[in-house]
Parts: structure tokens; sequence; C-alpha cells
């Protein structure tokens, strides 16, 4: 990843793409169930379906439990805001018209594969990362750089695991 200077309220992104020798349908089956996300995740401890949903749907709702060695431990309630089977599964991070984050799975068949990208998005919304850029509004663009490259190398290695998962 290469530095951008970019600030919290510019609603960074970063976003990672794979190729994976399977049809889109067995790759959705993987990044639609979020009870495996945390075997893939260094961050994500446990995920669970609230108010009696069992899959993805849009409006549908789930918490996840996390922790980082720099900002402790926390939970999130996030909300799906895209959910077209075999296409892309979207979530937004606690409150849907101002989430603390955006997360996206496309999918897209390619070279009798699918092409599967993981998206995520910053704000705008606060999020734990507010806080730390409240205590040293100087080093916000670095704090910025630091967790979106974080970011980038957990979805690496999600897409990885999902890709070797679905080559199985």
């Amino acid at each position: 990843m290469e530095w951008t200077g970019a600030r919290y309220t510019d609603r960074p992104t970063v976003e990672v793409r794979t190729w994976i020798d399977a049809p889109p349908e067995k790759v959705w089956a993987l990044v639609s169930d979020i009870a495996l996300m945390p075997d893939m995740s260094e961050e994500l401890r446990s995920v669970s379906w609230l108010d009696g949903a069992t899959r993805p749907a849009v409006g549908a709702r789930f918490v996840g439990r996390s922790e980082h060695e720099a900002f402790g431990t926390w939970q999130t309630t996030s909300q799906v805001i895209e959910c077209e089977p075999g296409s892309v599964f979207a979530w937004a991070v606690e409150n849907p018209a101002a989430p603390s984050a955006v997360w996206r799975f496309r999918l897209r068949p390619e070279n009798g594969g699918t092409e599967l990208a993981q998206w995520m998005q910053l704000g705008p919304g606060r999020s734990g990362l507010s806080a730390a850029i409240d205590r040293m509004p100087d080093k916000e663009q670095k704090i910025v750089f630091v967790r979106l490259r974080e970011f980038e190398r957990n979805i690496t290695a999600t897409l990885a695991q999902i890709k070797r998962r679905a080559e199985a």
C-alpha cells in the first residue's frame, strides 16, 4: 500500500483481489458464511446472527467480537446492506446511515473460476480509531495509513484462506 495522506474524514478504502479456481457459487458459500470468518481473521474472534437471522439478507444484523493488541477487545453490530447471492455481500458496521466501516465481498466469474475482491472503507462514523486520532490529531494521517495497511494485510490473508478452501 502506498502512502496517500488520507484522513479519516476522507473515508479511505482498501481493496484486495484474487482469482479462485472455483465457481462463484462455491466461493459465495464461503464468503457469506459469517461463522467461518473468525477462523480466517487475525482480529475477529466470534460472530453470530441477531434477531433470528440465520443467513445474509439485506437488513439482517450480526454481532462481531474482535481483539487487537493496540485497541483491546470490542464488539460491534453490523447490518447487511447488499446481498446478491454469487455476486456481492456487504455490511455496514454500527449505524448503517453513518457506519464506522463498510465491508464488501464482490464476486465475478472469470476464466472458468471467480475473481474475488474484498473491500473496506473507514468511516464516516466514529470508531475505535477515532479515539486514537482524538488523542494524537497531528498523527491522523499516519494512524489511518497504518490501520489501512493492517487491513490490507489481513484481507490478503483472508482471501488466501478462502481461495485454499474453495479450491480444496
